[in-house]
C-alpha cells in the first residue's frame, strides 16, 4: 500500500464525515442566526432560547436525511471492506 493510496483513503474519510456532518450543522448555524436576530430586535437576551428551535431543526433534519446518510455511509463501509483484500497486498 503506498503513501498515494492511504492519502486518498483519507481524503474519502474526511469528505464522507463533511458530507454527513455538513447539513446539521448548516441548520443548526442558520436557525441560531435567525433566533440572534430575533433575540437582538425584541431585546429578549435569553440564551437558552436558541436550544430547542436547533434541537427541533436537527432532529427534523436527521428524520428527513437519515436514509441518505444511512446509505452513504453503509456504501462507504462497504467499499472499504471490499478493499481490505487489497491492502493486504
Amino acid at each position: 500500500m503506498s503513501i498515494g493510496e492511504v492519502t486518498a483513503i483519507l481524503r474519502q474519510g474526511i469528505l464522507q464525515v463533511l458530507l454527513m456532518a455538513a447539513p446539521l450543522l448548516l441548520s443548526a448555524l442558520i436557525v441560531g442566526l435567525v433566533v440572534a436576530i430575533l433575540q437582538a430586535a425584541t431585546s429578549i437576551q435569553e440564551q437558552t432560547l436558541t436550544f430547542v428551535p436547533k434541537m427541533f431543526v436537527i432532529l427534523g433534519m436527521l428524520a428527513l436525511l437519515g436514509g441518505w446518510m444511512f446509505t452513504s455511509l453503509g456504501q462507504y463501509t462497504t467499499e472499504l471492506f471490499r478493499q481490505i483484500p487489497e491492502f493486504a497486498r
